[in-house]
C-alpha cells in the first residue's frame, strides 16, 4: 500500500529533512535523478529509504516532492 501524507504532514516532513539528514532538497532530488529508474513512485521511495538509510516517511515525501517539482519544470 502506498504511503500518502496529508498536505500539512508533507510540508512538515519536507521542512525537517535538511535538519534530520544534513542534506537539502536539491541534493536529494539529484540523488533521486542519479538513482535507478523505476516505473512507480513507491519503488523509488523504497530504494531511497534502503539506499540512504531514510525512514520510509521521509523517502516518500522526497519522492512525492521531486515528482511535483519535475512536473512543474516541464509545463
Amino acid at each position: 500500500m502506498p504511503l500518502s501524507h496529508s498536505p500539512d504532514t508533507h510540508t512538515k516532513l519536507l521542512a525537517r529533512i535538511p535538519v534530520v539528514t544534513g542534506r537539502d532538497l536539491p541534493e536529494w532530488f539529484s540523488a533521486i535523478e542519479d538513482g535507478p529508474s523505476f516505473a512507480r513512485c513507491e519503488e523509488r521511495s523504497h530504494w531511497l529509504a534502503d539506499e540512504h538509510g531514510l525512514s520510509h516517511g521521509y523517502a516518500a515525501a522526497l519522492v512525492r516532492e521531486h515528482e511535483r517539482a519535475r512536473r512543474e519544470r516541464h509545463y
